[in-house]
């Protein structure tokens, strides 16, 4: 066993943003804090296009799976607290690394 590999998303909705300007002025700083907070990797993942919606994804990898679980919780905790949009879903994972 070489590790754990832990995966974030969430999907965060903006039905009141106009255009893609505006949403990338609310989803880019807290994608950028939270590569500054946390050990995390962060993209960008899905609905670039659209102007009221967004998938973001946070990756992080350790030899302590219960200490990845805590860290995707407060990644998960910062941003719902940290941005003017809904959270509508979220995902959680940590899998085994095999070498």
């Amino acid at each position: 066993m070489l590790g754990y590999i832990g995966i974030y998303t969430a999907r965060l909705e903006m039905p009141w943003v106009g255009n893609l300007k505006e949403k990338r002025a609310l989803i880019r700083p807290v994608t950028e804090r939270l590569k500054a907070r946390f050990p995390v990797s962060v993209a960008r993942l899905d609905g670039l296009d659209a102007h009221d919606w967004e998938v973001i994804g946070a990756v992080s990898i350790s030899h302590d799976a219960q200490w990845l679980e805590g860290l995707l919780r407060n990644v998960s905790g910062f941003v719902a607290d940290n941005g003017e949009y809904r959270v509508t879903d979220e995902t959680f994972e940590v899998m085994e690394l095999e070498g």
